[in-house]
């Protein structure tokens, strides 16, 4: 099965999702969902666009997933508001305009790194999930990018770097870490990746880790690792 077919299936499985069933994944949505009231929240997408990069082997030693296999990111700017500097998935407020979620995710990813809409195939969606800190229940709109198109910072007031970073970088325990974060005596621990020079946490890497994972796509390891993100 290619990769794309494997993230179809998952898009496709994503409408059985129950809470309680015991996986990384459905234990990371359920608790994402409790962070934030449905009646007070906003709504937002993001798109979670997979695609192939032309310069990497067909292989990658040691995981199911195909090295040349690629998921597009950006890195905020510093000067935001909200999650300044932190990397994220393309996507934003879904506007009464947009056609859903979809429309809006893909909306916000052309106007973030100028992608073409026309090449992106929609696969499906994944379940709301909380972003407690803005108040805002995002839906993670899953992607496969069959014509790709040059991205870059559109807006450099909104975003430092936009880039295409390979899963097999993503998958390689040199470059896993847990990020920990102290407010007062809480403290939070979410998976985390080192890449491009820059530290993927939060609800990035949380969504990466366990969409990974539900893949079987993941290799050990060292949960012991831990960084603590610039806040």
């Amino acid at each position: 099965m290619s990769a794309r077919e494997q993230l179809e299936a998952l898009a496709a499985a994503a409408r059985d999702w129950t809470p309680g069933s015991g996986s990384d994944l459905d234990v990371a949505l359920e608790q994402m969902r409790r962070s934030v009231d449905p009646a007070r929240a906003r709504r937002a997408a993001v798109l979670i666009l997979f695609g192939t990069l032309d310069d990497r082997p067909a292989e990658f030693p040691g995981s199911a997933a195909p090295a040349d296999l690629d998921v597009l990111l950006i890195e905020r700017a510093a000067t935001l508001n909200s999650h300044p500097g932190q990397v994220a998935f393309p996507g934003g407020g879904v506007d009464p305009d947009d056609d859903g979620p979809a429309g809006a995710a893909l909306r916000e990813a052309e106007e973030e790194t100028g992608l073409d809409p026309a090449g992106v195939r929609v696969l499906g969606l994944l379940p709301e999930m909380g972003l407690p800190v803005s108040n805002f229940l995002v839906t993670p709109v899953l992607a496969w990018w069959e014509k790709p198109t040059p991205v870059d910072v559109v807006d450099y007031a909104e975003s430092a770097q936009v880039f295409r970073v390979p899963v097999a970088d993503l998958l390689d325990p040199a470059n896993r870490r847990t990020a920990v974060v102290r407010r007062g005596r809480m403290v939070h621990r979410t998976p985390a990746f080192t890449v491009n020079g820059v530290l993927v946490w939060g609800f990035t890497g949380v969504i990466l880790d366990a969409l990974l994972e539900r893949l079987g796509w993941t290799l050990p390891w060292d949960r012991a690792l831990e960084i603590e993100p610039p806040l």
